[in-house]
């Protein structure tokens, strides 16, 4: 009976290490391409390889990346991939892009947990609360919900949500300014 649990136990490793590699490479791959969507979704048009020139920053527990996107050699723009550990369901990944002025292109999320139907409105596709970011320069526009004295319209019923992703670009600002731009 032991024989009979060792080999079972072997045979199940065996085939969940296959299965590990074999799946390695193309999750590998889907992320990047989700990640070179997001840059593209967020920076003006650019014709160098962001992901090649990227370089992290570490900051509060975490880090950041830049990937800065240029046409022609000339900046238009620095993706820069944020978080916020401060979500209702925990960590949100944003893609923040920011003009070479320090005003905020646009903004996509990277990945989330929160819950459908409500912080899950972020994203573009479910709503407008992302818009009210675009063209604003954290300089001047304060990236706190109203309810905390900012300028953000929270999303309906997710306060906590909403202020995880004024954090998330907040954090990604502050960054940015104090020279993660290179």
């Amino acid at each position: 009976m032991t024989l009979t649990l060792v080999v079972i136990s072997l045979v199940a490793s065996a085939a969940l290490g296959l299965v590990y590699q074999s799946t390695k490479e193309p999750i590998a791959k889907a992320q990047m391409a989700k990640i070179n969507s997001a840059i593209e979704a967020v920076v003006p048009e650019f014709n160098n390889q962001p992901f090649e020139e990227s370089y992290k920053v570490e900051v509060d527990g975490g880090e950041l990346i830049f990937y800065p996107a240029k046409k022609d050699g000339q900046l238009v723009g620095t993706a820069v991939k944020t978080f916020s550990k401060n979500g209702f369901s925990g960590l949100i990944e944003l893609m923040v892009g920011f003009l070479p002025d320090g005003s905020i292109n646009k903004v996509a999320v990277v990945s989330h947990k929160e819950t459908p139907g409500l912080g899950d409105k972020m994203e573009p596709k479910k709503s407008n609360f992302s818009v009210q970011f675009e063209g604003r320069n954290p300089e001047n526009f304060k990236l706190k919900v109203k309810k905390d004295g900012g300028d953000v319209d929270a999303i309906t019923a997710s306060t906590i949500t909403s202020r995880a992703y004024c954090d998330a670009v907040e954090r990604a600002f502050k960054a940015l300014k104090e020279g993660g731009a290179k």
